[in-house]
């Protein structure tokens, strides 16, 4: 498999559109957000994300509104803003037998601690883990394109995350999210594992140097 180091912004545009292949489910009370944390609990490998109400004025904050947990098949929505961040969703997030994969963790980590006192263990950073495979992007887009040539659309990303009701559109750029992570790390896995990829290095633009022409004398003696 060939890996670039970059992708251009311009190359993504013209890439199909992925979408959640898997189930979603929306978590909105305390007995379901349980049912869903116990089967988490069972897994080896979570991708994770949030999502957050966006602000356009100064001074306002939101708390975090969503948690998206998702295994290959399967990505829950925990509604934070209608049933808080559980002892039960704490308790998954520290639990050292379940690794969870994120992008930029300690952003949604530093919000989630906004809601609930825990101590995040067994979590695996995109951004810096690509970092061994020679990939410079950072961003879930970019680095979900370079390895599956596929676009995750950020239509959504600026929407209403309290809303009464998440659209369709919102809940699979949700699930995407959580899912693309776990999804990245799989692969790099296995490519570590079988070596078989080779990083194409991204040629270096040669500055242009003008030449300097010496100017001509024309006070000539008389």
């Amino acid at each position: 498999m060939i890996l670039k180091e970059t992708i251009d912004k311009e190359k993504i545009k013209e890439l199909p559109k992925v979408f959640f292949p898997g189930e979603i489910q929306l978590i909105d009370n305390e007995i379901e957000a349980n049912k869903a944390v116990n089967y988490l609990s069972s897994q080896s490998l979570l991708g994770i994300d949030s999502e957050t109400r966006p602000t356009f004025s100064k001074g306002q904050s939101h708390k975090v509104a969503l948690l998206q947990i998702s295994t290959d098949d399967c990505c829950f929505l925990f509604r934070l803003n209608r049933i808080g961040l559980l002892p039960s969703l704490t308790k998954l997030l520290e639990n050292t037998s379940v690794v969870k994969i994120g992008l930029s963790l300690k952003d949604d980590f530093l919000m989630l601690h906004k809601r609930a006192i825990f101590k995040q263990q067994a979590y695996v950073e995109l951004q810096d883990y690509v970092n061994e495979f020679g990939i410079k992007d950072k961003s879930l887009q970019k680095i979900y394109a370079i390895l599956f040539n596929k676009k995750i659309s950020k239509t959504q990303r600026l929407s209403n995350w309290e809303a009464d009701t998440l659209s369709e559109a919102q809940q699979q750029y949700a699930a995407i999210d959580a899912w693309a992570c776990l999804k990245i790390y799989k692969l790099l896995q296995e490519l570590k594992q079988t070596n078989d990829y080779e990083l194409e290095i991204e040629p270096k633009e040669i500055p242009i140097v003008e030449e300097i022409v010496p100017e001509k004398n024309n006070n000539l003696e008389s």
